[in-house]
């Protein structure tokens, strides 16, 4: 079996594991509330908002977009502090889930 396979079928093990569906659906839901407070406070679109979000939730940061408002630079680094957290949290748990599948594979 080639490692593709192998990560794929360890993938969709992880989305049916409890705990992952609860830490993409907390993940999601912070996305979202930050999406809203973008969209209504800095005054973005949607998809700006969500992108915005998203980049800085993951750590990427392209710098192509930044909070103007008082509150937008406060409520950003409140959502760094607290979603990195989260981000790395859910990243590792999906990455534990697909490795402790490769290992029960491979010990059988």
């Amino acid at each position: 079996m080639n490692a593709l396979t192998r990560i794929s079928r360890g993938i969709g093990v992880a989305f049916k594991d409890g705990r992952v569906k609860g830490l993409l659906a907390f993940t999601a839901g912070m996305i979202l509330w930050a999406s809203v407070f973008y969209h209504y406070v800095e005054g973005w679109s949607w998809l700006d908002s969500i992108y915005f979000s998203v980049v800085t939730i993951s750590t990427v940061g392209f710098g192509d977009f930044s909070p103007e408002t008082a509150a937008g630079k406060i409520f950003t680094m409140i959502y760094i502090i607290v979603g990195l957290g989260i981000f790395v949290t859910t990243a590792t748990t999906v990455a534990d889930t697909i490795l402790s599948q490769n290992d029960e594979k491979s010990e059988k």
